[in-house]
Formats: C-alpha cells, sequence, structure tokens
C-alpha cells in the first residue's frame, strides 16, 4: 500500500499529517483531512499570537516608507505603494482558513500588500497646481431708454456713461463682464490670484466700430505674507491700486451697477502695475470676519493699511515716464454695539486714501502727450454696514489733466465729487435676499484716460433693487435720471435722460 505525506508551509511552520492508504481516499476521507487540517491551523496560529509579545493584541500597523516631500513644486512622498512582504500574515492566513470555500488560500504565499497613509498622520502635501481653484462670475445687461438725447446732433453731447458701453441708442443685450478667477496658496508663504475678462471691447482697425467680447487681463499677482499669520504682506504685480473704498470692492458684489464718476476716475479700470504693503490687524479682521459671514457686501481682502507704488498709466497701458505713482489708503471698522441696544451689531468704516502720479493722456493725433501732467487727489469714505439699514459715502478732492475747451488744449485742473448712497437689506423673502437702494452722484473733472483728457460733468440718481432668488444668481433692477457731458471733447453741453436698466449675474 502507498503511503504519503501531505506538508505545507504556512509561515508558522511546517505540519505532518498521517499517511492515508490511496484506496481510502474518498470525499468523506478528504473532507475529514481538510477539517483535521483546519483545526491545526487554528491551534499553531493561536499558539503563535499566545507567544508574541504583548499577547494577543491588535496587530501593528505596517511601517511605512519615509519619504521627503516638495510641497508646491512636486508631488510629495507619502502616496500608496507596494509591500513586495507581507510583515504578519498569519492573521489574515487564520481567518482566510475560517471560510471553507477559501481556506487553500491559506497555502499560498502572502500575496503584496497595498499600504495606505497611517490615519492619524497629516495627508501628504498638495502639489501646486492642486491647490489652486477656479471661480468667476458673468454680467449680462440690458439698457433702455424711457425718454432722453439718445442721440444728438455732431457737437452736442449725447447720454453716454464711460462705464457702460451699452448704453447707445441701438443696444439691447450686452455683456458687461464674464470673469474668471484662478486663485490658490501655492505655497504657505505665497498665495496666487489671476483674472481674465472675456467682455472687453476693442477698436477695430479697419473703421470706427468697435469690437466686443476680446479677453484682457485684469489682474495678475502674487502675495507673499511675511509672517505665519497672514497680517502682513507685500503684492507684486498687475492689482488694484488702493485709491477709493468703492474702487476696491468687487463688481461682484457692489450694490449699484456702475462705480461712481467722482471715485473712478482717480483710477480708472481700478489697476495698474506695481507693488503694495497691506497689514490688517487682529480687531479689525474679527470685525470683517463677523461681517463676511453675516452676508455683507465688503470691499475685499486689501487690509486696513496699505501704500504702494504703481506705473501710472493704469490698467494694460505702457508706463510713458520714469516716474511712479504711490498711493495709499487707510480703513477702520468700529463695532458700535457699546452705544446701546439700537447699535447692536452695528459696524461703521471710516477711512481716508491719497495718491499723487504724474499722467500722459493719449491724444486725439495718436500717442500720448510729450508733457506729463500733475495727479493727485485725496479722498474720505464711511460706510455705516445696513443691519438692515445703511449708508455709504465717498468724495474726493484733487488736481488733474483735462481738456479746455477754450485754449483747445489739455491742462491741468481742479476737480471734485463723490456719492451719497442708501441701502435697506431684507435677508428672508418669498423671492430670497433683496436689498433696495438709492444714490445721488456728482463729478466736476477730468477723464484722464479718455482721448485728450475730456472732461466730465456727472449729475445722476439711480434707485433700484438687487435680490438673489437662489444663490448663483444675482438680479439687479434699477431707474436712473441722468444729467452728463458725454466723455469726448468735440461734443459740448450736456444731456438728460431717463433709463431702465437690468442686470442677470451668474456667479460660479
Amino acid at each position: 500500500m502507498k503511503r504519503r505525506w501531505l506538508a505545507t508551509t504556512l509561515g508558522l511552520g511546517v505540519l505532518m499529517l498521517p499517511p492515508v492508504p490511496a484506496d481510502a481516499q474518498t470525499v468523506a476521507e478528504l473532507q475529514r483531512q481538510i477539517d483535521e487540517l483546519k483545526a491545526m491551523i487554528r491551534a499553531q496560529s493561536a499558539e503563535r499570537e499566545a507567544r508574541r509579545p504583548g499577547g494577543a493584541g491588535p496587530r501593528p500597523k505596517p511601517a511605512r516608507l519615509a519619504g521627503r516631500s516638495d510641497a508646491g513644486t512636486l508631488p510629495a512622498a507619502g502616496r500608496p505603494v507596494e509591500s513586495a512582504v507581507n510583515p504578519l500574515p498569519h492573521a489574515r492566513q487564520a481567518a482566510a482558513a475560517d471560510d471553507s470555500d477559501v481556506w487553500w488560500r491559506a497555502l499560498l504565499p502572502p500575496a503584496p500588500e497595498l499600504l495606505e497613509d497611517d490615519p492619524d498622520k497629516p495627508k501628504r502635501p498638495k502639489t501646486w497646481f492642486e491647490r489652486l481653484s477656479l471661480r468667476g462670475y458673468t454680467q449680462l445687461r440690458v439698457n433702455e431708454f424711457l425718454s432722453g438725447d439718445d442721440t444728438a446732433p455732431s457737437g452736442v453731447s449725447r447720454l453716454r456713461s464711460v462705464h457702460d458701453g451699452g448704453i447707445t441708442q441701438a443696444n439691447n443685450l450686452t455683456f458687461r463682464r464674464v470673469r474668471l478667477v484662478i486663485q490658490g496658496d501655492i505655497h504657505e508663504r505665497v498665495f496666487l490670484y489671476i483674472q481674465p475678462d472675456f467682455a472687453v471691447s476693442v477698436n477695430n482697425q479697419a473703421g470706427p466700430e468697435p469690437r466686443q467680447h476680446f479677453a484682457q487681463l485684469r489682474d495678475a499677482f502674487a502675495d507673499v505674507f511675511l509672517d505665519e499669520e497672514r497680517r502682513s504682506k507685500l503684492r507684486f504685480g498687475q492689482q488694484k491700486v488702493p485709491y477709493g473704498w468703492e474702487n476696491l470692492q468687487s463688481s461682484q458684489n457692489r450694490l449699484t451697477l456702475d462705480r461712481s464718476d467722482a471715485i473712478n476716475s482717480a483710477i480708472p479700470g481700478e489697476r495698474d502695475i506695481g507693488i503694495t504693503y497691506y497689514f490688517t490687524p487682529w480687531p479689525a479682521q474679527r470685525i470683517w470676519d463677523r461681517l463676511a459671514k453675516g452676508g455683507q457686501k465688503l470691499f475685499g481682502n486689501y487690509g486696513a493699511f496699505g501704500v504702494g507704488v504703481y506705473n501710472g498709466q493704469t490698467i494694460n497701458r505702457i508706463e510713458r515716464n520714469n516716474g511712479v505713482m504711490v498711493a495709499g489708503m487707510v480703513t477702520w471698522p468700529f463695532a458700535l454695539d457699546g452705544l446701546g441696544a439700537a447699535f447692536k451689531d452695528q459696524v461703521l468704516e471710516v477711512g481716508a486714501s491719497a495718491y499723487h502720479n504724474r499722467f500722459q493722456p493719449e491724444t486725439r493725433a495718436g500717442g500720448v502727450t510729450a508733457t506729463s501732467f500733475d495727479d493727485a487727489r485725496v479722498g474720505l469714505h464711511a460706510i455705516l454696514y445696513p443691519q438692515p439699514f445703511g449708508l455709504q459715502a465717498e468724495w474726493n478732492w484733487g488736481r488733474g489733466p483735462e481738456f479746455d475747451p477754450v485754449a483747445q488744449a489739455i491742462t491741468t485742473k481742479p476737480l471734485e465729487g463723490g456719492y451719497v448712497q442708501a441701502m435697506y437689506r431684507v435677508d428672508h423673502s418669498w423671492v430670497g435676499p433683496f436689498m433696495p437702494y438709492a444714490r445721488w452722484q456728482t463729478y466736476r473733472g477730468g477723464w484722464k484716460v479718455g482721448t485728450n483728457a475730456p472732461a466730465l460733468d456727472t449729475d445722476e440718481v439711480e434707485i433700484g433693487i438687487e435680490f438673489q432668488p437662489i444663490k448663483p444668481i444675482e438680479i439687479t433692477l434699477a431707474y436712473a435720471r441722468m444729467n452728463r457731458r458725454e466723455a469726448d471733447e468735440r461734443r459740448l453741453g450736456r444731456a438728460e435722460g431717463d433709463l431702465f436698466r437690468a442686470q442677470l449675474q451668474v456667479n460660479y
């Protein structure tokens, strides 16, 4: 009678089974031997666990490979890797042996184990491109004349606005802004921000008719934080110049459809290439954080104090002289809770801004003036945040280039203007949050970025309401009574009219 030995190596030792006659290899006999083998495996596994230091406690975590991480530059170490050898295979083999359908897996060599990151340790640092996010907004507008000077003879002003090219006798629907923002922390001390606009008009090279929906760079800057708490930073690149509270507030957050002539004429386009230092003390930041959490429309992350130097020719224009523009702003929010129950949660923010520059306007003959003109202003602002009633006002004074129709030349002239705005905030209604507002603005001065720096002579009242039926959608309806001089030195006088205006803003 032939006899044979069954031997198997399980990483726990060698098991020797008694010989079995060949003619006894029935199904019942094989099943009995299998049951005996499983019992022996369990017994030896339990004996090994008992001899291990610490008893039969939980299985220790597999060792993980130590790795060097270059966060922000290269993919970091710590991703799942495969181990060539299972350090403690017996527990898994014993568990597999409990299942009669897969008992034979206990006889096989251990499979490579996929090691996961330790949940008790921080996850691997993200690479720089994984830190970036994409957001933006689109503004679709319609402007409809109710009455007034939508057209006029040659040499006479028509009702137009330097802020919205869609105010004409012919336009219906227009894109005011189509913005995409790429932003993120590419390093623990470096923040990147890039914003193009895809709704820019340019002049047709073959004629006077403009072409629309070109892409233009609006922002491209990096913030370098000077402390771990990010209270102070240096901003490098094309950015907003810290002059005017309304200028710094994003058009995505602004309540009115356009900025005021008086404040925006200081830095049309709001931006220039330069370097700015910003500082925000904790007391001011805590108040702004509370306002932001409550849904208030803030002016942005520009600090309580900011000062910088810039080219001075404004956004996307070639620098024309060796001088620089110096600008700065200080603003501070005051919590009014201490004044009594009537002022609970109320915040009043006040501040001032100023700049000095030498500017060379474009001429109708082509190019820019050979002379640099004085361009300097100082302004004040105050905001009582709507909780639920609010007020907002700004005023500035200064000197700047302006076309003189008598001298038929550009000269430096005084300027002055500002606005006062009232608003009321309702957080809950059947149409969602809404905010009615009313604004009066006035300005006497030049529009320095226009050809030949034409004079603006503006008086305007705007009444409107913004509501948000769902979070991504904001709708603004407004009526405006305008009295303006057109920004063209060849057209004289002022135009008047009544406009209905509407805007759909999609946030994404």
